[in-house]
């Protein structure tokens, strides 16, 4: 009852549990150049496991964010891509990773201050 609450009231949160979580985010950028295969989103994505990426990709195609391609050949080849409202969060995830150097910076500027 509380998620559903907090993902109501506000949109902020409602985008973050939607891409939320430890693999999400790496397993969307991961996509954000193009299509990729199973086991190129395992390479690509360091430890993260066989069932994790599964049950990430499902999540993430069920709340409209990555498309499964399956092609019918033999063996079968499945491919994974973003869809278009998730290519819409590139310029998003840009502008948080500028912020995410930012604070690094001064968070490791505070430390040495500490220590120094």
């Amino acid at each position: 009852m509380n998620a559903k609450n907090l993902m109501e009231s506000c949109d902020s949160v409602y985008s973050i549990c939607k891409i939320g979580g430890r693999w999400k985010m790496l397993i969307l950028c991961e996509l954000r150049n193009g299509k990729l295969r199973f086991g190129e989103l395992r390479k690509n994505i360091p430890g993260i496991t066989e069932r994790m990426l599964t049950l990430q990709l499902r999540e993430l195609e069920k709340d409209l964010l990555v498309t499964r391609i399956v092609y019918p050949e033999i063996p079968p080849r499945v491919e994974y891509e973003l869809t278009d409202i998730a290519y819409k969060l590139i310029p998003i995830w840009n502008v948080l990773g500028e912020w995410a150097k930012e604070h690094k910076q001064i968070v490791t500027q505070q430390l040495k201050e500490v220590e120094g």
